[in-house]
Order: structure tokens, then sequence, then C-alpha cells
């Protein structure tokens, strides 16, 4: 019986991985015509591409995860759960924050209507969460809930900000969607959050090849703004089920560089609201990196943090898990450090 439980649970699995990259790559050749016509992303001194290239690939990825992740859920009736209502709630903030960037990327929205209205998804996240749950107990409730809200919200923006040259979304998409599929909690039935990770990870298989260096299509913010939220809350679901260690050293290079970037516009007085080229992957592109060679570091990097997550969690000891995560510091930093020294 067991191995027919396993069965069952690997084959729901490769369904899904296999039904969100087929329809990613269906619906992104299907669109790319309308998106050479209508959104076009135009070189600029801030952009790290010298061709106009289509944007708008994210609406692909996107619709295919929400539909395998709702499709599978119809098919596997035990998925009809409080914790499918949740995905479901989650999927829903996630339509409605890629609408926002699909407005943003045809017609640039100004900063404040989009903050409020990401915080609007976010928030309705945040609430879809089991009201009982808890991270850090020592807080109080509000404050945790609070905490949380504005972790999500930065990791919404970082995703976005991140997403500067080919493949580097894919190198951080891939190996952290494929560690929280491996990390989830096993199940005759996959679960929904693990459903939607092998959604999301086929998707972005599925968009990989189109944007290849030198990339035809970009994610455009329609798809990297809900990107994040999903990445998010499926990184809150692994502190929830205990494996905090492990939700922090995953997005480890993107908290980073997109953290420390901030906290350096901060103290030089640059106005950090608006858009630049001084993350660390940035610089290295004008310090003579190539672009295969900086997401190819980024996707080994985070490799390497995800065998430091999965040892955190194989291993309950507080020393190992100490260990583990300043190896994981000590491996992003030189990885920055080295992004910013011009290459030989």
């Amino acid at each position: 019986m067991n191995g027919g439980n396993e069965g069952l649970r690997l084959w729901a699995g490769a369904g899904a991985l296999i039904a969100a990259a087929v329809l990613s790559t269906v619906l992104i050749v299907l669109l790319r015509p309308l998106l050479r016509r209508h959104a076009l992303a135009q070189p600029n001194a801030r952009s790290s591409h010298r061709e106009p290239t289509p944007q708008g690939g994210g609406f692909a990825v996107i619709a295919a995860t929400i539909v395998v992740t709702v499709g599978c859920a119809g098919a596997l009736g035990e998925m009809s759960s409080a914790a499918a209502a949740e995905v479901f709630t989650v999927l829903a903030a996630t339509a409605f924050i890629a609408v926002v960037g699909g407005i943003d990327d045809l017609r640039p929205m100004p900063v404040a209507p989009r903050l409020m209205l990401q915080m609007l998804a976010i928030a309705v996240a945040i609430a879809a969460m089991p009201a009982e749950l808890r991270i850090v107990p020592l807080l109080p409730w509000w404050v945790e809930r609070l905490c949380l809200f504005v972790a999500l919200l930065w990791f919404v923006n970082l995703v976005n900000f991140m997403d500067g040259i080919d493949w580097m979304t894919v190198a951080e998409v891939v190996p952290l969607t494929a560690s929280a599929v491996l990390l989830g909690q096993p199940a005759t039935v996959p679960p929904p959050a693990t459903v939607l990770a092998l959604a999301l990870l086929g998707a972005m298989l599925g968009f990989a090849p189109f944007n290849k260096p030198v990339a035809k299509l970009f994610l455009g913010d329609v798809g990297s703004l809900p990107i994040g939220l999903l990445l998010g809350w499926l990184l809150l679901h692994l502190a929830r089920d205990g494996q905090p260690a492990a939700a922090f050293l995953l997005p480890l290079y993107y908290l980073a560089d997109a953290t420390v970037t901030l906290f350096r516009r901060v103290a030089a007085g640059e106005p950090f609201w608006q858009a630049h080229r001084s993350h660390y992957y940035q610089r290295a592109c004008d310090l003579g990196f190539g672009v295969p060679d900086i997401v190819g570091r980024v996707f080994l990097t985070n490799l390497a943090l995800a065998g430091l997550a999965f040892l955190t969690t194989a291993k309950h000891d507080p020393l190992v898990i100490t260990v583990a995560l300043l190896i994981g510091v000590a491996l992003v930093a030189w990885l920055l450090s080295s992004f910013a020294r011009k290459k030989n």
C-alpha cells in the first residue's frame, strides 16, 4: 500500500510539473506576436539589454501556475481542505498583483498607487493564513503578522528588482521551488503548497528557453511581482512547518543583494525608490562579467544554499544549523564581493 501511495504522489507531482511546463510554453508561443506589437521593453541607461525585447512572458508563467494548481486541486479530491482554500486565496492575490504588474508594464504607474495595490494583495495572502498559526510565538500575534506583512512586501519587490538580466529569475525560482517540493511534508496526495511549487517550477521551465541569453522574451512586472508573492508565501510555509533556517537560506542571495544595495543607496542619500543599475549582479555586468557567467554563479550558489537548507532539516541540531547558516552567509558574501571586483 505504501508503494501505491508513493506512486500516486509521484505521478500527481510529475503531472503537475509537465502540465505547467507545456501550458506555459504554449501560451508564450501564442502571446509572443501580440507582445511584440504592444509590450516592447525599450533599452535605456538602466537596462541590460540592447535591443527592443517583448516583455509580458510572466503572464504565461502565472496563468499556467494558477490553472495547473487549481486543476490538480479539482482532480485530487483529498486536496479540498482548509489548506486548499488558503492556496486558492493566495492564487487570487497572485492574479491581482499580476494585473497590477501588467498595467505597469504597459503604462507605468506612480510609485504610491502601485505600492498600495501590492499591499492589498499581500494583506489578503497574510489574512489567508490560519489564525492560530505562529512562527515566532514569543512575539504578540499582531506584531508577528505585521512583520510577516512587511517581509512579504519587501520580498515581492526585491524579486522584481532582481529580475534585471536574462535567466536571473530562472536561476532563482528553479532551485527554490524544487527545494520547496522536496522539503514539503510527505503525503499520499501532494498537499496544495507542494502542487503550487511544482506548477511554478514547471511554468518557469517552460519560460526558460525564451529567456535564455540573449533573451527573446522578458517576464515583465506581470511575472516578477506575482512570482515574488508565490515564492515568499512558499518560504513562509516552510518556516511555519518548522524549517525557518531553510526558509532563510534558500533565498539568501536575492535577499542579500537587494537588501545590501538598498541600505547602500539610502546611506549615500540616493533616491532609493527610483530604478537604478547598482545591484551587485548589475555591477558585475558593468565590470566585464558575461550574463551566462553571472547567472551560472548565482545558480550554483543557490544549489549550495539548497544543500545547506536540507542539512538544517536533516540534522535538528542547533550547532549544525548555526554552522550551515554561517557557511551560507559566507558563501553569499563571497559571491557579492566577486561581483564587485573587475573581472580579470
